[in-house]
């Protein structure tokens, strides 16, 4: 896509230059996991999830801007990885990428975490306000509980079927990645033979992160983070729980942890919010992939 300014354009970002997006997310802050770039291509989690869905502002051939606009079905769509290198902030840029990514997208309903600073620009673009998400951070360590296990034993079925409850879309080509990325630990919880949570942790930038972290009820969501923080070896995680008014018992969870809020982010979507049961969601997957 050709813009008024002859030296910028925005085209389909290749599976070698996703390392890119985690490059300048580190720099804003942001603390992307620590193999998330490079598992867009070796082992496809989000880039394979939707392979026209990334984009790339070049000016003068040279990257400047970036976003994300992954398909997951014919109705749901997630944007995130919105960034402009700062000394090109102001000048459109961004807004000819953005429109690249949203005419991907269609009619598609379409999710964000939006930073509260630029949350009524969001809604000057036709998006709405569902909730907050918090990100929380805490102290690995301890011993792993009793009632978990590895989830690599539970049928893939069932940990897709729990997810798809969880999540607008169902997602089985990123999710069978995610749940085997370098340096990550995904464990279930079951109760009577069947599955009542699951959770991931993975290297982030800094220390581990969280997500996704779904659970039946406050007990099951308890012992997995228990588990999973376990195998963080004493090291800092954090998780971007919902806040009380999608599912009061996440910010109980927060609590029994001692963890300290970092900041938090607009949960936003195009046609209001999609069914799932928020009830079970304790930790988001990723606030750029929903």
């Amino acid at each position: 896509m050709r813009t008024a300014e002859p030296n910028f354009i925005v085209r389909l970002m290749r599976p070698e230059e996703v390392e890119l997006i985690r490059t300048w997310s580190t720099a804003e802050g942001w603390n992307p996991g620590l193999h998330d770039g490079p598992c867009f291509f070796d082992g496809p989690c989000f880039f394979a999830t939707d392979p026209e869905g990334f984009f790339i502002g070049e000016l003068g051939g040279r990257p400047v801007s970036c976003i994300s606009c992954v398909a997951y079905d014919d109705s749901f769509g997630f944007l995130g990885h919105y960034l402009v290198k700062p000394e090109f902030r102001g000048q459109g840029y961004g807004v000819h990428t953005w429109r690249a990514g949203m005419a991907h997208l269609g009619a598609r309903n379409v999710g964000l975490d939006a930073v509260l600073a630029q949350q009524s620009n969001y809604e000057r673009s036709r998006f709405t306000f569902a909730h907050h998400h918090i990100r929380y951070q805490g102290e690995g360590g301890g011993r792993s509980p009793t009632g978990v296990i590895r989830l690599a034993d539970v049928p893939f079925e069932d940990v897709l079927a729990y997810d798809r409850g969880c999540f607008p879309a169902p997602r089985p080509t990123f999710l069978r990645n995610w749940l085997t990325l370098p340096e990550s630990v995904a464990l279930g919880c079951l109760r009577d033979g069947r599955l009542a949570g699951f959770g991931v942790a993975r290297r982030g930038a800094e220390g581990f992160k969280i997500g996704p972290l779904f659970a039946d009820d406050l007990p099951a969501a308890e012992v997995l983070l228990r588990g999973l923080t376990a195998e963080t070896a004493g090291r800092p995680f954090c998780l971007d729980i919902p806040d009380d008014v999608a599912n009061p018992a996440a910010g109980q969870l927060a609590g029994r942890f001692g963890m300290r809020e970092v900041f938090r982010t607009a949960r936003m979507y195009t046609q209001g919010r999609p069914r799932m049961d928020a009830g079970r969601v304790f930790g988001i997957t990723s606030m750029e992939l929903g």
